[in-house]
């Protein structure tokens, strides 16, 4: 099966075109304001409107209040939600939108109860444990804990890059991998020629 892959912290059309051009299957926009990747509605509005067709819009919130995320769901085209912070299962489906729910690799963290509790989310994005930090860390994670027998799509985030992706892929079997920092320049803007080197790690494992 073909792995996925999604290019999350795009905050320049430019950036969400070299993403769709090199084969990305979605792109993820940051709305918490305490990341450098923060990007506003009315930006990611005119990303939304620049990107082709068949490219899937996400949108990341870390334990934003509900009256933000509706005022950014009838501003910006978003296809899925992705929650990153403490968010409750039933927090996630109040907005009546496919989502995935992002776990941290803490030390005791039991992945079979996680897909339990949110058991109606699209997949479970693993990400690295960092401190204060909701993804984008640019770190990895020890991938030999995933367990195999999982029943709920997996994305592999955690400091991914075109030169480790490849390995993260044959150990882990993800549905999707999930890469920002590994494509990027500087904090939020994207290296098109990472972007695409990305891309051509994971078709030469999928």
């Amino acid at each position: 099966m073909r792995t996925r892959v999604k290019i999350c912290g795009i905050t320049r059309i430019e950036d969400a075109i070299a993403a769709a051009q090199a084969g990305a299957d979605a792109i993820g926009f940051v709305f918490d304001s305490n990341s450098p990747r923060y990007i506003s509605s009315d930006q990611a509005l005119k990303i939304s409107r620049a990107i082709p067709p068949y490219v899937t819009t996400v949108g990341l919130f870390v334990d934003a209040p509900p009256d933000k995320i509706e005022a950014i769901l009838k501003r910006v085209p978003l296809d899925l939600l992705q929650f990153h912070g403490n968010e409750t299962p039933d927090h996630c489906r109040r907005y009546h939108r496919p989502y995935i729910k992002a776990i941290p690799m803490e030390t005791r963290v039991d992945l079979h109860e996680k897909a339990r509790l949110y058991g109606d989310a699209t997949g479970l994005l693993l990400d690295t444990h960092a401190m204060q930090v909701a993804g984008g860390s640019g770190q990895t994670f020890d991938w030999g804990r995933v367990p195999p027998d999982l029943n709920k799509p997996l994305i592999l985030a955690g400091g991914l890059t075109p030169e480790n992706v490849g390995e993260a892929i044959r150990r882990v079997r993800p549905y999707a991998v999930d890469v920002s920092s590994g494509v990027e320049l500087t904090r939020g803007v994207k290296d098109a020629g990472k972007i695409a080197d990305f891309l051509a790690a994971v078709g030469k494992t999928s």
